[in-house]
């Protein structure tokens, strides 16, 4: 997955999400701080939300049914994994119960993938989660280098 792609999917969504809340094409475009001949472009397909427009709408809506169908769950980790190279200390997570499997067990970490949008992340074993990656290497790098700051 790359920023391009998530823009791309977003711009899909948009007007899919704006249906699910009920909003006109007016409404839609205040919530976002755009015009609205420039919210009817991305709907046709004739201009993009960009990489902060497309950002802010996943952040906006994050409780949108629409986006976790497409996701896997509020995008946030997906946003997270497309902005930061070097990952950040990211806040407690709730275990990874539903849009999550546990694929690799390793030293009190968990690392799991996301089952829709297929994008990585690693658990402490209090379920905070410690980096997050469409690259399962780097989710591994990223434990490998906390395991040997630990010792």
């Amino acid at each position: 997955m790359t920023r391009e792609l998530f823009v791309q999917e977003m711009n899909r969504q948009l007007k899919l999400v704006r249906t699910e809340y009920g909003f006109t094409q007016e409404t839609m475009a205040n919530v976002l701080g755009l015009s609205k001949k420039t919210l009817v472009e991305i709907e046709k397909g004739r201009s993009s939300l960009g990489w902060m427009g497309a950002a802010a709408f996943a952040s906006i809506f994050s409780g949108s049914q629409v986006l976790a169908g497409v996701w896997g769950g509020e995008p946030s980790d997906m946003i997270q994994a497309l902005a930061f190279r070097e990952p950040p200390r990211f806040p407690k997570t709730m275990g990874g119960k539903v849009w999550w499997r546990t694929v690799e067990e390793r030293s009190g970490f968990r690392i799991q993938q996301n089952i829709l949008s297929q994008h990585y992340r690693a658990l402490d074993a209090e379920d905070g989660r410690v980096c997050s990656s469409f690259d399962l290497e780097q989710i591994r790098t990223c434990l490998d280098t906390l395991q040997k700051e630990g010792t």
